[in-house]
Order: structure tokens, then sequence, then C-alpha cells
């Protein structure tokens, strides 16, 4: 199996306080060694180069209860112009955007007058829907190719990181939101304090900010380890959420429950004065998170051992198969697949190749492990025994795609929350 190298950076931030209340960070939740940056795909030209590594660890603070990467690079180290990951490349997102969309144009009754923002919108897989309906909208995507992308297709978009500063400057061009979203952003900026006093300053008096994470509670419910990665600064829970949008003078008032990203919890937020009244399903999730656990540092201190189990099951699994002369290939590169991969050692001598729909990701190698990512033809043409479904969150999408390995007796392996073979 793939040993990866260790080598420091001095680009890196060690946390020893928490980005939100500045308290001190106590609780481990997770360390997971050291791992390359996720979407830093390497070109096969580059094969035989080093890789840096960084620590990949994450801890929970006591006071405000947010959990937090501890070694961090800088935003746009992540976040650049080559930046590898396309929305639009997955058709079960694209639905999802799309009910979102018709959900919230009939909640807040959208027309024509309103104005909608969304922050991180990607290559316009959401705003697409948007403009269709005659609704004004803007997208603010700071990784070039994305943002080119949606503009391509005749939406507007500002390519800065969201600050503060920048929403003061949106709300002054007239563009005071009456619905901003934010889909799995908030996670993934390291001033969450500045970001979400931005969204303070664009939002109109009574309008809706809708934030989408993954929630803390079902990553660990579900031993999602792999979905731990230096992208993301934050792992969220209501509890913690709760303290970082009543920081910025804004109210969550209702939470949703949603199954994408293996679980993710959708926070309607407002002004602190609005009109909105707070909803049921707010106390009927602290009442869950607080069932679990989440309000005391031992359930975290103690995640860490379930995350080891979830390791030890698939490296034997494919240790197992290998001894019987089975061919295993995976599908997908997505980040949550360089962290699972390089966690538990597995390389290219154990995984011929994976496959992955965007072209951009083609004719490259998976950081770290040095797996190549070729287009999708190859499953068929390989004809492996075993398909490791490395975004396992769309596995049932994936199986219907590739349904034809069944031809030939080929079967699929997930690999959480324990490694398990599915027909």
């Amino acid at each position: 199996m793939h040993q990866a190298a260790k080598p420091q950076s001095s680009a890196l931030t060690a946390l020893k306080n928490c980005r939100h209340c500045s308290q001190p960070l106590m609780t481990q939740l997770a360390d997971l060694g050291f791992s390359p940056v996720a979407n830093d795909l390497v070109d096969i030209a580059l094969r035989d180069e080093p890789e840096l590594h960084y620590p990949l660890e994450v801890r929970v603070c006591d006071s405000c209860l947010l959990a937090q990467v501890v070694h961090t690079l800088k935003s746009d180290d992540l976040f650049r112009a080559d930046y590898t990951y396309y929305s639009s490349h997955s058709s079960t997102w694209l639905e999802h955007a799309k009910t979102y969309v018709e959900t919230m144009r009939e909640r807040l009754g959208l027309d024509a007058d309103s104005r909608v923002v969304e922050l991180a919108s990607n290559d316009g897989y959401l705003l697409q829907y948007v403009k269709a309906a005659g609704i004004p909208c803007l997208g603010i995507e700071p990784t070039e190719g994305p943002a080119e992308a949606a503009r391509s297709s005749g939406l507007e978009v500002r390519s800065e990181f969201f600050s503060e500063a920048m929403g003061r400057a949106l709300a002054d061009e007239g563009w005071t939101a009456d619905l901003i979203v934010a889909n799995n952003v908030l996670a993934h900026v390291p001033d969450i304090n500045d970001f979400v006093r931005g969204a303070k300053a664009l939002l109109g008096p009574e309008g809706v900010a809708t934030y989408e994470v993954q929630h803390l509670l079902r990553l660990m419910q579900g031993n999602q380890f792999d979905t731990i990665y230096h992208e993301h600064f934050s792992y969220l829970s209501l509890f913690a959420a709760e303290r970082i949008f009543d920081a910025a003078g804004l109210r969550v008032f209702a939470v949703e429950n949603l199954p994408t990203h293996g679980g993710s919890v959708r926070f309607f937020v407002c002004h602190m004065d609005s009109a909105w009244e707070n909803e049921p399903s707010l106390e009927a999730m602290r009442a869950e998170e607080r069932a679990f656990g989440l309000d005391k540092p031992a359930t975290y201190t103690a995640w860490n051992r379930a995350v080891q189990q979830t390791k030890m099951s698939l490296i034997q699994l494919c240790l197992d198969l290998k001894r019987q002369g089975k061919t295993i290939a995976a599908y997908g590169a997505p980040a949550k697949g360089v962290t699972l991969l390089n966690y538990c050692g597995i390389g290219s001598d154990i995984i011929d190749f994976t496959v992955d729909r965007a072209p951009s990701k083609q004719g490259k190698l998976m950081p770290g492990v040095r797996i190549p990512i070729l287009d999708p033809s190859h499953i068929h043409e390989a004809k492996p025994d075993f398909v490791l479904i490395l975004p396992w969150n769309l596995k049932e999408e994936i199986k219907a795609q590739i349904d034809y390995v069944r031809e030939w007796g080929g079967q699929f392996i997930v690999p959480v929350p324990e490694a398990a073979i599915e027909r």
C-alpha cells in the first residue's frame, strides 16, 4: 500500500484558538494523520515529483461547540483558478438545486422584483433555474473556472471571496437580497464571522438566507471521516450555528434535514427583529443533538475510535479481495476520496484506476495515492471485479450509471459507515 511522505509547509497556520469565539481549542474530534490538499490533482507529467502533505486534525471548541480543522492554508491557496469541482457534473445535485429554487420561489413569493444572490455559485448549477424563472440573480464565485462556466450560460458572476465589505458594497449597488443562497460554503470560509456579517449587510429587512452544510451530527453518526479535508475549515451543528449567527445579529428560525452529502442541514436565517417566527423544527433538532451528546466533550473524543474501525474494515476488505486475485477499480475522484485513500494508505497497488465524469479531472492523478483518473468508459473496458464508490453519497446515481458491471459479475464496495460489498 502507498505510504505518504509527511513534509511540513511554512504556508500552514496552526489554530490554537477557536475561529469564532477565540477560546482555546482543547477537545480532539479526529486525527487523520497527514494528507495532501484534496482537490490538488496531480498532472501526469509530475507523477514522480514530491508532493506536500499537511496534518489533518479536527478539534471542537468547548465554549461554542464549533468543530474546526486545526492546520489550515490560505483560501486563495485552496480555491484557485484551476479548481476542479463543478457542481453541474452531478445530476442528483442539479435536481436538488432545481427543487430548492421551486420551493423557495413559492415560500418567499419571489418574482421579477426580487433579488437572489448566491454565495459560492460555482458553475451556475442553481442560478440557472433562478434566471429561468425570471428572477434577477447574482453569483459570487472566487474560482475562475466555474465562474467562467456560469458566465458562458448568461449568468452575472463576481469572481471574489465574499466578505462583510463586499456585502455592504453589493447592498449599496442595489443588490439587497430577498434570498441569499449559501450551499456548502459556510464550512469553507476561514473567517466565518466576517462571512456571516457580510450576509447581514446584504440581506433585506425581511429577507431570508439559507445555509446548507453537512450536519456534524450525521457526519459522526455515519463515521463519515472522509468528508474532513483542508478545504473544510469548519463542521457545524445547530448548537454552533446558532451562536455564530446570533453574534452577527442574525437568527436561525427554522432548520431542515437533507439527504445530501450523507446528511446535511439547511439553516433558515433572518434578521434578529424580522417577522419570521421560530419553527418547531429548531427545538426538535436541538433535542436530537443533545441526545447524541453534541453538548459534551466526551462524545467527540470517543468518536475517533469509530473512525479507526471504519478504516480497518476497508483495509481488510481490500486486502482479502486482492489475496483472492480480484481486481478493484474506483469510481470518482472527489475530495472525500482523497482523504479516505490517504488515511487508509490505499494506493495504486490496490486500486488499478478510478474514473470521473469531469473532463477537468481525467488524465490526472489523485493526490498522495497517485491513482490515475480516467474516463468512465474504462470501467467497461477493464471489467474490474469490484468498483469502490468514492462519492458514496451518490452511490445510487453511480450504480445506475454503471449498472453494466453486473454483466460480468462485478460488484460495488461502499466504504462508510463500514466497508461493505453491495450488488
